[in-house]
């Protein structure tokens, strides 16, 4: 089946991209999307931005419409980069983009972040929750060790022995969209921060 879907906000606003919808592909829903970079808010202008199983592309496209320095997309399927690549050609953004054609299980100890603070999508295949739980921790806790202080990690998952199992090494900032979660941490933030953060919204 195939589906269209929008770029919310920024210079790319209405923009749009046609995936094939699939068993190995699930785009992240518009209002998810939305509530993603709701949350980073003024944590995206000007940092680098990775989309980590980037599948459809749509939330690294959408974090370089918003201001995101560069994206860097990691995705292991040939079609879906190509067309990912496609996009950051016709929308005039290839030099802010970059596609890693790479197993993320791999990439992940090669890979070299930035010493800034950056922003990680991380949205797994959900079978991935079932057959490769201990891969998906240890890919989070390379994550963890090797983000710089204030960097982002965002996973997204749908509740599930292997996601509640992720849970677990850390007191996440848990947000519900329908079935979709997003489990947020920030690299050396005092919980109390984010209390305040919490009360403001």
């Amino acid at each position: 089946m195939r589906v269209q879907l929008r770029i919310v906000a920024g210079s790319l606003r209405g923009r749009k991209l046609t995936c094939e919808i699939h068993e190995g592909v699930r785009p992240t829903p518009q209002k998810v999307r939305e509530a993603l970079f709701s949350i980073l808010g003024h944590a995206v202008p000007h940092r680098p931005f990775f989309d980590v199983f980037a599948g459809t592309g749509a939330i690294g496209l959408e974090a370089l419409s918003r201001g995101a320095s560069e994206t860097v997309f990691v995705e292991r399927d040939p079609e879906l980069a190509d067309a990912i690549d496609g996009y950051l050609r016709s929308f005039r953004v290839s030099d802010r983009g970059r596609v890693l054609r790479a197993d993320v299980y791999r990439w992940i100890d090669r890979w070299r972040p930035p010493k800034e603070a950056v922003n990680v999508f991380l949205s797994p295949p959900f079978e991935d929750y079932q057959g490769r739980v201990e891969s998906m921790s240890a890919l989070v806790a390379k994550l963890e060790e090797k983000l710089a202080d204030d960097s982002v990690l965002v996973v997204q998952g749908e509740e599930s022995p292997g996601f509640d199992q992720l849970l677990e090494r850390h007191d996440w900032d848990l947000r519900k969209y329908g079935r979709n979660y997003l489990a947020i941490w920030v690299k050396g933030e005092d919980p109390a921060a984010r209390e305040v953060r919490d009360e403001e919204e």
